[in-house]
């Protein structure tokens, strides 16, 4: 059934009627691939937080945004259509753990810049 032509289609429904997008994998197992230390979490910026930031994994969207990049690129070059953002666990509550709450905002945005930049 064709569309309405006043209806606009988003690019994504044409593309998904042309067949099957492929959607990147885990970031998260990608970023323990990597053996970050704790100093790569903490970065310049949270050298001297009160707690230990190993396994804040979207915190690394500030700290390392090259590794999260490459993460994307990788996925990208390797036949992904869909990439998705490193921001799993970047809600409030999550980030709360690590006394981090106040960057939610910032972190994900910087995810959402790094995934496009990627794309």
């Amino acid at each position: 059934m064709a569309e309405p032509a006043s209806v606009s289609v988003h690019p994504l429904v044409n593309r998904l009627r042309d067949g099957i997008l492929i959607l990147d994998g885990a970031m998260a197992t990608q970023i323990q691939s990597r053996d970050l230390t704790e100093a790569d979490f903490r970065g310049e910026r949270f050298a001297h937080h009160p707690s230990d930031l190993i396994g804040c994994n979207d915190l690394l969207c500030l700290t390392r945004p090259d590794t999260v990049r490459q993460i994307h690129t990788a996925y990208l070059e390797a036949g992904a259509d869909i990439i998705s953002t490193n921001t799993f666990n970047a809600t409030p509550v999550s980030m709360e753990d690590y006394g981090l709450a106040h960057l939610v905002g910032e972190i994900n945005l910087e995810a959402a810049q790094l995934a496009r930049l990627a794309a």
